[in-house]
């Protein structure tokens, strides 16, 4: 039984709960999520149990909390602020080679492994992947589809469908050789071939003829 102590969640130290959830995503990557335990999270954050459900209720909360703000970052280092008159062309590229390694980093290999191999069990944890990384990259993108549209950059009826094909090109030979083979690691001349493959097919499809 492990005593917890309910206290205002404005009285919760930032720096503590980062630590907890750093400390988390140690054992989530080690263990993977049913292999994790409470106490193993807290001796890795080196917090109490009392301590540790102060900030989280429960496991569930917690992954979802490392797989969420894991992703917050990710989809940051993606969709970085851009200059809106940048080429077509050059910003779908740049896009692409940032997603590309942000899927083969260590990182996003870890996150996407966890949630995957537990996602038979815990189905909850997949979804909660789902909403916090994918869905948001798409989501970006889409809107970005939709601005180019609007400036007669690109023609796309349905700017969701595109984001997600793009996201797929961007996924073309690399992405399974890592997901499968933890010693793959992409050349830099292999990241440029998919990224440059990955933006003419695109524009291929989406690009404005009239241009």
């Amino acid at each position: 039984m492990v005593d917890v102590v309910h206290i205002d969640p404005d009285m919760l130290s930032p720096e503590r709960r980062e630590r907890i959830v750093a400390g988390a995503a140690a054992v989530f990557i080690r263990d993977g999520y049913e292999g994790a335990s409470m106490s193993q999270i807290a001796a890795a954050a080196n917090v109490s149990k009392g301590t540790l459900y102060n900030y989280f209720p429960g496991k569930e909360a917690l992954f979802a909390a490392f797989v969420r703000e894991n992703c917050d970052c990710l989809v940051q280092e993606v969709f970085k602020d851009a200059p809106e008159g940048n080429a077509v062309e050059a910003e779908l590229a740049r896009i692409c080679r940032a997603m590309l390694r942000m899927m083969l980093s260590a990182r996003g290999m870890a996150i996407y492994r966890v949630a995957v191999m537990e996602a038979s069990k815990f189905p909850e944890l997949a979804q909660a992947f789902i909403e916090a990384g994918p869905n948001i990259m798409v989501a970006k993108m889409a809107a970005w589809i939709s601005r180019q549209v609007a400036v007669g950059r690109l023609r796309a009826s349905d700017p969701v469908f595109a984001a997600e094909q793009f996201f797929a090109l961007s996924q073309t030979r690399l992405v399974m050789r890592a997901r499968t083979n933890a010693a793959f690691r992409a050349s830099e001349a292999e990241i440029e071939q998919v990224v440059d493959g990955a933006v003419r097919v695109f524009l291929a499809a989406y690009c404005n003829p009239e241009l």
